[in-house]
This record gives C-alpha cells, sequence and structure tokens, in this order.
C-alpha cells in the first residue's frame, strides 16, 4: 500500500511529465514581438517589469501611470532592453479612475501608433490600503474601490470599445491578487476590488469568446515594490505576522510568471504553488491550465486548506486583546 504523501507525490510526478508532454500539441503560443502592448501602472513593480520583458520580447511598449518624473525613469529602462531600432517606447500620464481619462489614454496612444488600437491591454494599475473594516469611512472605501477595480475596469472598457470597433483579436490581461481568491483580516478595504476585478475577468472571458478577445487574469502574492513598501507601514500587527512567512517575490519574476501564461494562452495565471492551490480550490467554472495537475492541487488544497485557515482564524482570536487597546486609542470604542 502506498502512504498518502507517495501518492501524492506519485501523482504530481505523473501530471508534471503529461503537462510537459503536452507542450509539444498545444496550439501556437502567442508571441508579442511586433505587438503594440500598453501596460498601465508601468513606471514601477508589476508593470515596470512587465514593461521592460515586452520590450525585451521585441514588442511595442506603452506605459502609463500618473507621475510623469517616474515614467521618465521607467522609459530609460525600457529603452535599455530595445531589441530592435524598430520598437515604439512612448509614456503617457494619466489617472484611470474614471472613463473619460481612460478613453483620453487611449486616444493618445492610438495618437502615437498611426491611429493602431493596442493589440494587447497588461492592466497594472493599483494600490493596497490595508487596514480594519471598523476604522474606514465612505470616502476611503470609494477611493479604495477606485484604486483596485475601476481603475482596471476603465481601461478595460475603453480598451474592448476599441478592439471591438476595429476587429483587433486582442488581449486584454488584468491583475487580480491572490487575495482576490480569498481573504483574511487587514484586506476589508483591498480584497473586494481584487474580487471584483475576478469577476469583471470571469464575465468578460465569456463574453469576448464572440470577438476573439482573450482575457487573462493574474492572482500573485506580495510583490517586493515600493507599493509593498509602503503598505507595510500601515499593515494591521496582526497581518503582518500571519504573512510573516511569506517574503514577497520580485516584480520580475512576477512579470515572468505573467508573461508565460498569457502566451499560452492560460486564462487564470497563479504565479507561484500557494496561487495554484487556490486557484484550483476555488476555480468553480473557469477554464483550468491542466486537467490532471489542477487535480493534484485540489487534492493538496482539501488537506492542507482547513489546517491553515485554523491557524490564521486562531491568531486572530489570539489578538483580541490587543486589538480592542487599539481601537481604545483611536476613540473606536469606549468601553
Amino acid at each position: 500500500m502506498f502512504s498518502p504523501s507517495v501518492a501524492v507525490a506519485l501523482c504530481v510526478a505523473l501530471a508534471s511529465t503529461w503537462a510537459a508532454a503536452s507542450m509539444f500539441f498545444s496550439k501556437k503560443k502567442w508571441d508579442p514581438k511586433g505587438k503594440h502592448c500598453l501596460v498601465t501602472g508601468g513606471s514601477a513593480g508589476l508593470g515596470l517589469s512587465l514593461a521592460v520583458l515586452l520590450a525585451k520580447e521585441g514588442a511595442h511598449v506603452h506605459i502609463v501611470a500618473r507621475n510623469q518624473e517616474r515614467l521618465d525613469e521607467a522609459l530609460k529602462k525600457v529603452e535599455a532592453a530595445r531589441q530592435s531600432p524598430e520598437q515604439v517606447f512612448k509614456t503617457y500620464s494619466f489617472a484611470l479612475n474614471n472613463a473619460e481619462r481612460a478613453e483620453a489614454c487611449f486616444d493618445a496612444v492610438a495618437a502615437a501608433s498611426d491611429d493602431r488600437c493596442p493589440d494587447a491591454l497588461f492592466s497594472c494599475a493599483g494600490k493596497s490600503r490595508p487596514g480594519f473594516w471598523v476604522e474606514r469611512n465612505e470616502e476611503e472605501l470609494r477611493l479604495c474601490m477606485e484604486e483596485t477595480y475601476w481603475v482596471q475596469a476603465w481601461p478595460a472598457l475603453a480598451g474592448a470599445k476599441r478592439m471591438v470597433r476595429d476587429g483587433v483579436k486582442g488581449k486584454i490581461v488584468f491583475t487580480s491578487s491572490v487575495l482576490g481568491y480569498f481573504s483574511m483580516v487587514g484586506y476589508s478595504p483591498y480584497a473586494p476590488g481584487k474580487f471584483a476585478v475576478r469577476g469583471l475577468a470571469e464575465t468578460l472571458q465569456s463574453e469576448f469568446i464572440m470577438y476573439g478577445i482573450d482575457i487573462h487574469i493574474s492572482f500573485p502574492g506580495n510583490i517586493l515594490s515600493p507599493g509593498f513598501i509602503e503598505e507595510n507601514k500601515v499593515k494591521p500587527k496582526i497581518t503582518l505576522k500571519i504573512e510573516e512567512s511569506d517574503t514577497g517575490t520580485e516584480p520580475d519574476s512576477i512579470a515572468a510568471q505573467v508573461l508565460r501564461g498569457v502566451r499560452a494562452g492560460r486564462f487564470h495565471i497563479a504565479c507561484d504553488l500557494v496561487g495554484h492551490i487556490f486557484r484550483c480550490s476555488t476555480r468553480g467554472s473557469s477554464p483550468g491550465n491542466n486537467s490532471l495537475l489542477d487535480q493534484v492541487y485540489v487534492l493538496i488544497g482539501a488537506i492542507g486548506l482547513p489546517l491553515w485557515r485554523r491557524d490564521v482564524d486562531k491568531a486572530v482570536r489570539g489578538h483580541t486583546a490587543e486589538h480592542y487597546e487599539y481601537l481604545r486609542s483611536k476613540g473606536l470604542v469606549t468601553s
């Protein structure tokens, strides 16, 4: 008789072998060379890493962010990755949290590309503002939704309208988070927007079959970026404690995973083992990546996730007394 651990290891080995073999029989992979790629949030973090990687792959790269000074610095890094003199690299300073500015952004990109609609939109703009729900007010929560959901939804709307109008069989690549699969203490201002991005992607993946437009969505964990540093300055202590084993991943590594998933035509793009376990355990009817390997991840999740959640909830309960002291210091409780 095999032990459960041996059985799981055997399943993983067989699934990995099948996955490697299936690569030789899969459909032609997407090639960014010569494509016009628009990257939002492209001045830092994952967006900048994707912009540089696309440039290395021979794409024309258009990067969007709010701060022009950061864009100028980012452009130098993209230029350093140039593969041919024909490549077009441009920057655009836009806030993308409403429909009008998103449309103006696409107008500017088209004007710089002989009125050409981008072939691919990589939507990486966004910001995390962790904290406790009872601390928030209406203005803050609306801002959080702008910075997580609308900043991706408006460019997707503007881009999709152009792709459909011009008959472009393009790609729209959303960025959610592993917190778009689950959430926990400290992320009430952030996770709902990431779940909403997932909901939008799920819908468009079905709807856009009619247009030949591919939808992808990535679910990275903590990314070592300037935004992550700022986020940790205000993150609740209990959240930091739960995440202490997650030291974060370099944005270049995440960008490589995202582009690999887009090349392969994957809808949900997980960036590490934990992401794959959550992906397969919460996938519903979404298209999978590998029928055999995905079942292995489901098995691991069925065993491991309840144990992980038990430990998280235990840590939260243990933090209760300290949390009430914090609330008293903020004037949020009186007893």
